[in-house]
């Protein structure tokens, strides 16, 4: 499962090695400028070092679900890529619902063709039946936000493409693609950038042939300078959070209040371009509070579609499943494990 992976990898050192960390915050003598672990420490003479996300896994047939992968190029001036994701003997007279997925990793680390992300989009477009586009955009530091930002929304036009009347030439969109069924899914700053890319799709004159159904947020990354719930409970892990935001985006006039990482100072929420909106939280994530935050205002941003609130105990992997393929009926708020979670609940 995503959650129990990303748990691991990413966020299971925040705590664990914690003390660790600030006895021994670092192997060099090289004085350090900003020290965001266990996810990157950028020293003063420009050096990076990530700790997690480095890892590749190369795109391939799946053994066991037989999900096949390939890597494409979807900005050629500046050597940007997507994977794409095909389910098993897809039928050549029914097109599938395509997914669009954002990687998470604070904006600083993970790819698309990390381990965690290609098993994840594996097993996703296996039991959902869809094909997929996980998008790979360029990272803080060395590209500081918004060029993630930029950089999807290149991936989502590039995909839009290949709908009918377009020019795309891949043919696994052309043939396979449904684009009157798109999703749009992420988790932590990649839920961050579908959201804002749904507000981009809404803003913009529809297209006839593309209909954009839904988008699944999986505990999005979303901060404030007001601490809202208990905040205050979490907080060297909300620090750590916010840490992250200032640091990839340090050009904001806004900050933590910026309306890309704040969507209460957003007065272009109502534009979210899609009438179903499932957005997951984790019982003990430190950022839970700002999960129901986002479906509030939402809620109340004069948005055509108005999510309900359904709290169920469910697994992150089963509801994007089941949203994808459009099990999922209405747009929701679910609570469950998720990919903070398994952190906190040892020190909670």
């Amino acid at each position: 499962m995503l959650s129990a992976k990303i748990s691991s990898l990413i966020f299971f050192s925040i705590f664990t090695f914690y003390s660790i960390s600030k006895a021994n915050p670092t192997n060099s003598a090289e004085p350090i400028l900003y020290d965001i672990y266990p996810f990157i420490r950028v020293y003063k003479n420009r050096t990076i070092q990530r700790f997690i996300g480095q890892d590749f896994a190369p795109a391939s047939t799946d053994p066991t679900s037989g999900v096949r992968s390939k890597d494409v190029k979807f900005a050629e001036n500046y050597n940007l890529s997507a994977r794409l994701y095909l389910p098993k003997n897809p039928n050549p007279a029914q097109k599938l619902p395509l997914l669009i997925y954002f990687h998470g990793g604070g904006f600083f680390t993970e790819s698309a063709f990390s381990p965690t992300y290609h098993h994840h989009l594996n097993s996703l477009v296996a039991k959902a039946k869809v094909i997929a586009v996980s998008v790979n955009y360029r990272l803080a530091p060395e590209n500081p936000l918004p060029i993630a930002y930029q950089d999807s929304w290149q991936a989502l036009k590039w995909t839009f493409s290949h709908s009918k009347g377009g020019k795309g030439k891949e043919p696994w969109l052309r043939n396979h693609a449904d684009f009157g069924r798109v999703y749009l899914g992420g988790d932590s700053a990649g839920a961050n950038i579908a959201h804002q890319m749904s507000i981009r799709v809404g803003s913009k004159t529809p297209d006839p042939n593309i209909k954009l159904n839904g988008m699944f947020l999986n505990c999005p990354f979303f901060l404030g300078k007001r601490a809202i719930g208990n905040e205050s409970t979490y907080a060297y892990a909300e620090g750590l959070m916010q840490k992250l935001w200032v640091y990839a985006y340090p050009n904001s006039r806004s900050g933590l209040d910026d309306p890309l990482v704040n969507p209460g100072m957003d007065p272009g929420l109502k534009m979210v371009g899609c009438k179903r909106v499932l957005v997951y939280v984790a019982g003990n994530d430190v950022l839970r509070f700002r999960g129901w935050y986002y479906k509030e205002k939402l809620e109340n941003s004069g948005w055509d579609a108005a999510p309900s609130c359904g709290l169920q105990s469910r697994s992150s992997s089963e509801a994007e499943e089941n949203f994808a393929s459009g099990a999922e009926a209405q747009p929701s708020h679910r609570t469950g494990h998720g990919p903070r979670e398994a952190t906190f609940d040892a020190q909670v």
